[in-house]
């Protein structure tokens, strides 16, 4: 009876991601998006709340479609990294790949856990939850800029018999975002806010794309100047606050045992939380009142602003990201922007 029910429940939701699971794992992706197929099927689907089942036994419609969802994801990445040529282990990547992932992945020893980072993902508060676990914080509320370095364990910073007894003995997990939100919202920090970034990429930025642009103090960067510079880029030398999560965590080479959302970003790290059993005052951050998140308005803005052509051209840098973590490439038809 159990099954019969969710089979009932979950049947006004199965059409919309069964359709996206189809076009998954289609291997003509890279064609639709050239066509602007995909763009068609329509705006994604909600990632569905946090909630507890039922009291009838029954799973909630939120409860169903995350598990389609994150079946999804699994079976994406299981036809991907089990074809032969994709790399079963950290060390059969290339030495500049090896690197990048293990300088990513922090480590807990005391609770036995890999975390890979992820910028743009909130990164920032999950770097606080590992300082507190480890005594080197008191609290993940207490004020100040975040260090990204002082009293965080690196796994690259190992041997190579420690890195692999972590690799296959400890909880590895990951954060995943939607790849153009991720986009936008490091365009909007780190070209509107970071003097740093304004220098050292901006300048460059607006002196190669905008005609007499050599006078900006690069805090002027179009979204669209920043999407060409991303396309001119080679991926593996990409800032880490917009390169690719697959190029940034490897997940072919390293075998997470849970992929959470920002979409569902507290449930999924109370599920993490819970998992490692850290103590009880240990809790993910609230989001400061400072911070703006960016909407589905805002990314339907920016990206209905921008050169359809430019974006479909920088997808296939991104599609991994949005096939293997179940991620609906951006609808930018004209009917949708008129919206």
């Amino acid at each position: 009876s159990r099954a019969r029910s969710r089979g009932a429940a979950g049947a006004a939701l199965l059409p919309s991601m069964l359709m996206f699971g189809v076009i998954l794992a289609s291997s003509g992706l890279l064609l639709m998006i050239e066509r602007g197929i995909l763009a068609q099927v329509g705006p994604p689907p909600p990632h569905p709340p946090a909630g507890p089942s039922r009291r009838d036994g029954r799973d909630s419609p939120a409860e169903l479609e995350l598990e389609v969802l994150r079946d999804t994801r699994n079976r994406t990445i299981r036809a991907l990294c089990g074809q032969r040529s994709m790399p079963r282990s950290v060390w059969e990547l290339p030495p500049g790949q090896r690197r990048t992932v293990l300088r990513h992945l922090l480590v807990s020893d005391k609770y036995r856990f890999l975390y890979c980072y992820v910028p743009k993902v909130a990164c920032s508060n999950w770097k606080r939850i590992l300082k507190v676990l480890d005594g080197a914080l008191e609290s993940v509320d207490v004020q100040g800029k975040m260090d990204h370095k002082s009293d965080l364990v690196f796994l690259g910073d190992m041997k190579p018999e420690e890195i692999s007894y972590r690799l296959k003995h400890y909880y590895k997990f990951i954060f995943v975002r939607n790849p153009m939100e991720r986009l936008l919202s490091a365009y909007r920090n780190k070209f509107g806010e970071i003097k740093e970034y304004q220098q050292k990429y901006g300048v460059e930025i607006v002196r190669r794309y905008r005609k007499n642009g050599g006078n900006s103090a690069g805090d002027d960067v179009t979204f669209s100047e920043f999407l060409r510079y991303l396309l001119d880029e080679d991926v593996e030398r990409m800032n880490e606050h917009w390169m690719p999560i697959y190029n940034l965590c490897q997940p072919c080479a390293v075998r997470y045992d849970f992929i959470g959302s920002y979409e569902r970003l507290h449930a999924d790290a109370n599920h993490v939380l819970e998992h490692i059993q850290s103590p009880s005052f240990v809790r993910f951050p609230e989001r400061q009142a400072w911070y703006k998140p960016v909407t589905a308005e805002t990314l339907h803005y920016y990206l209905c602003n921008t050169q359809r052509r430019l974006i479909k051209e920088l997808l296939p840098k991104y599609i991994l990201d949005f096939s293997l973590f179940a991620y609906p490439l951006p609808n930018i038809t004209s009917e949708f922007c008129r919206q």
